[in-house]
């Protein structure tokens, strides 16, 4: 049996005034989650035990300020560990500010996010950044606070409180590998205190940043280039792989890694629900490598996920990892690390090939693209979405496009002369974003609804946004709706008259939500809303659709039809997407072959039984299925 551990020094004094019984829950928390701790602390620090009593003491301290309505929630969330991960949450993310103008804002509309069948608000950037540029807001300056023109604190316990009466989580971003030059420790390194100058990557002369340079991708080529800058203040080196005013911190200190599970503790005590842990793959840097996805980054989250386990169950991490598909799942948990650290990932791959695919009309390389994904832990789920905050980068591995008798070069080539409008016939009406010179690769912004061809006045292009809801929606995991992409939102053609984003077309596809004057719910003219909403409904009643049935790409039985099975014990769910814009067959073989009865099959995206004629049930034009027995 293993020895006793040492009491925690000062935990009885934070726990004595507490009921017996939150005192005996806080203990058995402990009890469950500090092997967890440890194992985490070890590969990482040179004193893991030190640290592990610092982090629990200060997970006590917020332990014992959590309201009574956040134990609750606590205690709901702990006995049903998968809310998350059910058919009934849909995800919707927006800028505060372009969704309701402040957070009190935000707050009137909860009733138009509820309608729209939203159990999961993401707002972008609410933390305090440095006056502008602040790279959207990423540059954090203060990490209690929230922007001014927002509102306060305060307004985020009421904006929380309002949406969980909703059934509605919050989810707030939290910049983990580099603080704003302004943040007070950037400033009292700059003043000459030792303890904060050693939060940062401080280097006295080039030799080695130009060590480290060799092997380090340029995040931001075309005005960031490099990955460290010279502060005159400081007269050193600093480590900025975004911004020159972007200071990234050094994770090998635990100071640094304190300091983070308080912040975690300080917001989840105000009542948000998710963190979504923004750049977490550059947290750990190590000399040779791109300093990205090392085994370290890991374990500082499964450190920060055992903490917020103890102090406020309730809590669910997002990692922000828009990574190779190879590295992607290891942030979900693989081997010691599985299923303990972010309940959440991006699935960034599905996001590209939903785009590759409507642009060649063909689903053989998103086919091999997802089927190399390995399965995330079955206590996880994949964040899917169609469009985002962000550019799109178009992340297709050499190997799949050999398999399929393309290069990868030429094919991100092709996807950003598609998506840019450059390429003979294209529908599509984005912007180039960061093309490095060197290697010509391009990023695209746009909304999801000029990207699909609406700007161009394409006939076809509801039909594909309902096609790209439809496979959001129906690959399982949360799947997240962009602001605006409810409504067919073209690109905002005024996107640069705001002066601090003239630099940065990103914001021509985060446009203000055009709220009518008599405050009525906005409409769109195309159906697209009336579409997503059906989906939406019809998922909600889906059970196949849970997060913990994986999703399993089959073959393509039609070069122009992606087939995804989902293995339920209530029986197969079989999703057939059309990504051409003519009638394509989904063959009564594959039915068969997965477990379907033609003559009992129900399309569960629309309640009706298919038509098999021919010896197939025909899809129509970037039509959609979810096909079930109609048992």
């Amino acid at each position: 049996m293993p020895e006793p551990r040492a009491a925690v020094p000062g935990l009885d004094e934070v726990l004595a005034p507490l009921p017996v019984h939150r005192r005996q829950l806080f203990e058995a928390r402990v009890a469950r989650w500090r092997p967890d701790l440890d194992a985490a602390l070890r590969p990482l620090y040179d004193a893991p035990a030190a640290v592990g009593d610092r982090l629990v003491l200060l997970a006590a301290r917020a332990f014992a300020a959590r309201s009574e309505e956040l134990h609750a929630l606590d205690l709901e969330r702990s006995l049903a560990p998968d809310w998350f991960q059910r058919p009934d949450v849909v995800g919707y993310a927006a800028y505060a500010e372009r969704f309701g103008g402040d957070l009190a804002g935000v707050a009137g509309r909860a009733s138009y996010l509820q309608e729209l069948g939203v159990r999961y608000l993401h707002l972008m950037p609410l933390l305090t950044p440095r006056p502008a540029p602040n790279d959207g807001g990423y540059a954090v300056m203060d990490y209690r606070t929230v922007r001014s023109d927002l509102g306060t604190v305060d307004d985020v316990a009421r904006l929380t409180a309002e949406l969980r009466g909703r059934g509605i989580s919050l989810c707030l971003d939290l910049v983990l590998n580099h603080v704003a030059r302004e943040h007070e420790w950037a400033r009292r390194a700059v003043a000459g205190d030792q303890v904060h100058r050693d939060y940062f990557l401080v280097f006295e002369d080039r030799e080695l940043p130009d060590a480290y340079e060799q092997t380090l991708p340029e995040v931001f080529p075309d005005f960031a280039p490099g990955s460290f800058s010279h502060d005159a203040e400081l007269d050193a080196w600093v480590w900025t792989t975004f911004n020159d005013y972007q200071w990234d911190l050094d994770w090998s200190n635990p100071a640094v890694l304190c300091e983070f599970a308080d912040i975690i503790c300080f917001w989840a005590n105000h009542g948000v629900e998710v963190f979504r842990l923004d750049a977490i793959a550059f947290t750990w840097k190590r000399m040779g490598t791109s300093c990205q996805n090392q085994p370290e980054v890991h374990a500082l989250t499964q450190a920060l996920r055992t903490v917020a386990r103890i102090a406020a169950p309730s809590v669910l991490f997002k990692a922000e990892a828009i990574v190779g598909p190879q590295d992607l799942v290891a942030y979900l948990g693989q081997g010691a690390h599985h299923g303990k650290v972010s309940d959440l990932a991006y699935h960034n791959s599905l996001m590209v090939q939903i785009w590759s695919m409507l642009a060649t009309r063909d689903v053989w390389l998103a086919s091999r693209a997802l089927q190399q994904l390995p399965a995330p832990p079955s206590t996880t789920a994949w964040v899917t979405y169609a469009r985002c905050h962000d550019d799109i980068g178009w992340a297709v591995d050499d190997a799949d496009a050999a398999a399929v008798g393309v290069t990868g070069h030429g094919h991100r080539a092709f996807l950003s002369d598609f998506y840019s409008g450059d390429f003979p016939g294209s529908w599509a009406r984005g912007l180039v974003f960061q093309e490095n010179e060197e290697t010509r690769d391009r990023r695209i912004s746009g909304s999801l609804a000029s990207l699909a061809g609406l700007e161009a006045g394409d006939p076809d292009a509801p039909a594909r946004i309902r096609l790209a809801h439809a496979l959001v929606l129906g690959f399982g995991g949360v799947p997240v709706i962009w602001m605006g992409d409810e409504l067919g939102l073209l690109n905002d053609a005024a996107w640069d008259q705001v002066p601090e984003h003239a630099e940065d077309n990103r914001w021509v596809h985060r446009p203000v939500m055009p709220w009518p004057e008599d405050g009525s719910t906005p409409r769109d003219a195309h159906g697209i809303g009336d579409d997503l909403r059906q989906l939406v409904a019809a998922r909600r009643a889906l059970p196949h659709l849970h997060a913990s049935v994986g999703a399993e790409v089959l073959d393509p039985a039609d070069p122009g039809v992606l087939l995804v099975l989902r293995r339920h014990p209530l029986g197969p769910m079989l999703g057939a997407y059309n990504v051409t814009g003519s009638p394509r067959p989904v063959p009564v073989e594959v039915l068969h072959s997965v477990g379907l009865d033609p003559a009992d099959l129900v399309d569960r995206t629309s309640g009706e039984q298919p038509v098999v004629r021919g010896g197939a049930v025909l899809l129509p034009a970037y039509g959609a299925a979810w096909l079930t027995s109609g048992g």
